[in-house]
This record gives structure tokens, sequence and C-alpha cells, in this order.
């Protein structure tokens, strides 16, 4: 049976931009979108660390809906990849689904504006045992999936090869939006991996499987032939930006957007 690939289309979008991490801020990026550099029919995409799960369910739906007229009248629509900083339950079992609000599973394809875009979201939280030992993380309720919440155990990145098959017999994918970078990328250690690695002896490890992971995804990409332009991701709250093996890698700062240029 082959893996379900979900795939999101918007005919009517006439710009695509993708945003850093957000840290909760959804009123802000709504406003810096829609006011501040005045985007109409654009797809914004968040890479990761939205915000998903550190407040009670309802929130999101009122966010949502303070921001719904605001996104209609510019005809934009904001899709947000998973980070660490966000509950996977949203992306996958209880995904956010407004025409113009949603949260999208990992490997999910967004087709607009003659692209194809890949998004694969999660990473390593470096300062999670502070998360798994504050009492927030420990009375959060086990039996709700949507409980507000710090720290999600299955936070990191998942390696498919079975999903990127399935994608490579439907469409060709050209612009990649993570929220981690492969190894080869910068940054190449977060500046507090080394201090937390002192007290979380499987860190290092897991950040180094973390950036493997994308690794794998690059190279599957460009072994199956697809016409990879430009690679986004978040995560480290820098900017930064190199073309490696024909690929534009663009890391975004906090709330930092860049618009994805025609073919």
């Amino acid at each position: 049976m082959k893996d379900t690939i979900h795939c999101f289309e918007f005919h009517d979008a006439k710009g695509v931009a993708i945003c850093g991490d957000i840290h909760g801020d959804f009123n802000q990026v709504v406003y810096k979108c829609c006011i501040q550099y005045k985007m109409i029919d654009t797809i914004i995409i968040v890479a990761g660390d939205c915000g998903f799960g550190f407040e009670k369910e309802g929130y999101y739906e009122d966010v949502y809906k303070r921001n719904r007229d605001r996104l209609s009248k510019s005809n934009n629509s904001i899709l947000f990849v998973r980070g660490n900083h966000d509950n996977p339950a949203y992306f996958n079992d209880y995904p956010i689904n407004h025409r113009r609000w949603m949260t999208v599973p990992d490997y999910s394809v967004i087709k607009t504006c003659d692209h194809n875009i890949l998004c694969i979201g999660g990473a390593i939280s470096v300062d999670r045992l502070y998360r798994i030992n504050d009492s927030r993380y420990l009375t959060a309720k086990p039996d709700n999936p949507l409980a507000k919440n710090i720290y999600w155990p299955n936070e990191h990145p998942v390696f498919s090869k079975d999903k990127l098959n399935s994608i490579n017999e439907t469409c060709l994918i050209d612009v990649v939006v993570t929220h981690t970078a492969p190894s080869f990328c910068e940054l190449r250690s977060k500046s507090d991996l080394t201090t937390m690695s002192m007290i979380d002896e499987k860190l290092s490890e897991n950040v180094r499987h973390e950036r493997q992971v994308m690794d794998e995804v690059f190279h599957c990409l460009k072994t199956m032939g697809h016409p990879l332009h430009y690679w986004f991701y978040g995560h480290f709250h820098q900017s930064w930006h190199q073309d490696i093996d024909g690929v534009q890698f663009i890391m975004l700062d906090i709330m930092e957007l860049a618009q994805i240029k025609s073919l």
C-alpha cells in the first residue's frame, strides 16, 4: 500500500513567501504580511516553531477568527510546518484545516504558482531536559493529545523513503521547506549545544541524526532527479544563504520573510 501524500493546491495565488520561526506570534505574522508588506494573493509558509500546543486548544481557533477577515481581504493564506516547538498532533491526527489557515503534515506538497513545494517538519530541542523537568510538562494531561504543554517527545524529523517514492510518482519538487537543515548547511551547531550536551548525554547524537535525516531527504530527491532550486528553513534564528550543488539554501531568522522567485 502506498503512503498517503497530502497535496494542497492554490490556483488563485500569485506569489509564495516563506517565513522563519514565529514562536506563537500569530497576530504579528498576519500584520506583517497583510499590512506592513501589503502582500496580496500570496501563500505564506511558516517554516516551523509556529507555537501550536503552548495554549489551550480553543486558543488557535480564536486567533484564526480574529485574523480571518484580514487574510480574506488580502486573499492570503498561511500554512504552518511543524517545528520542534509545536505539538505534532496539530499537524497529524488533529490538523487545522481552514482555507486561509492550516497546519500541514510532514511530506505534504504545496502546489501553487508553478511550484511544487515539499514540506517536512521537526527538529531536536536543545533545551529539552529543562522542558521535561518543568512542572508544566509533568502535569500535562496524557489522555488529551491537544493538552497545553511545552515539550513533545516525538519532535524529531522522520525520513520516509516510501513517502518520497509516492511523491516521485506524482510530481517534481523544486522547492523544499523544512524546520531544520542538512548537515552541510549553517548553522553547524547551535551555540548552547555544547553546554546542554554536558547534562543531556544523548543530545549531540540526536542532533546529528536530525541533520542526517535532512541529508537523506536531499540526496534522495537529487538521485530521483527532482529539479530542486530552493530549500528554506528556520530553527537557528539567524540569516544565511548559499548555493550548494545547484540549490539555493536559505536560512531564515525569526519572523524573516523571503519570497520565492518565479522560475
